[in-house]
């Protein structure tokens, strides 16, 4: 099948090294291992991950409908990064797409420099752990995915549990999200209506 008939990727991009942000681009490439690459350049601590990626008719269209959608929120009008949840861009995405490629993507990204990637997972999990109780997010607390609205039950400082399954937030999420990588936990939970990662924040890091 050559480019024309399989159209093109359009890819959901984040990066430990850039909390807050996600990057939406596009390639007509049937692989993305070279644009990964170019990706990783000197000026970047770590390598992208990739959250989702899908084959479209038109990757050319779809990019540009979906950057326009998200223009208040585009951080630089010459580069392709968005202040927004990776899940806003991947439920406009999922409309659209031909063909899920995520988990094929997933691979080719695994393959850009092997050992950078020990330092992603170093950089994620720098500062403190998560502490439910510390965050004012008491047992018996409901926590909902972004991406799908499933929802968790807080029943301890660190634990949830997901229908029959009591686990630590990290593993249940990289599950729904189908990824191989440990995803940015905080970034896809969301307490009251608010993300995560912004209550963390305030929890941890602001100055009182």
């Amino acid at each position: 099948m050559n480019e024309e008939k399989q159209g093109g990727i359009v890819y959901v991009l984040e990066n430990p090294a850039m909390p807050g942000l996600v990057k939406i681009g596009k390639t007509s490439r049937s692989t993305m291992k070279e644009r990964l690459n170019e990706l990783y350049t000197t000026s970047v601590p770590v390598p992208f991950d990739c959250v989702y990626a899908a084959r479209v008719g038109d990757q050319v269209e779809v990019e540009k409908a979906i950057h326009d959608a998200f223009g208040p929120y585009r951080v630089n009008p010459k580069r392709e990064f968005f202040e927004i949840d990776s899940y806003q861009a991947i439920a406009i995405l999922r409309l659209i797409a031909k063909d899920d490629v995520t988990p094929e993507i997933q691979v080719e990204a695994g393959k850009v420099d092997v050992d950078s990637h020990a330092g992603s997972e170093n950089l994620k999990s720098r500062g403190p752990r998560m502490n439910f109780e510390e965050m004012n997010i008491l047992e018996g607390a409901t926590l909902t995915f972004t991406r799908d609205n499933i929802e968790v039950v807080v029943i301890s400082h660190n634990q949830v549990k997901l229908e029959d399954r009591v686990d630590y937030l990290t593993p249940i999420t990289k599950d729904l999200l189908n990824v191989s990588y440990a995803p940015a936990t905080a970034t896809h939970w969301r307490f009251k209506g608010r993300l995560l990662r912004d209550i963390y924040k305030e929890t941890y890091f602001e100055v009182r």
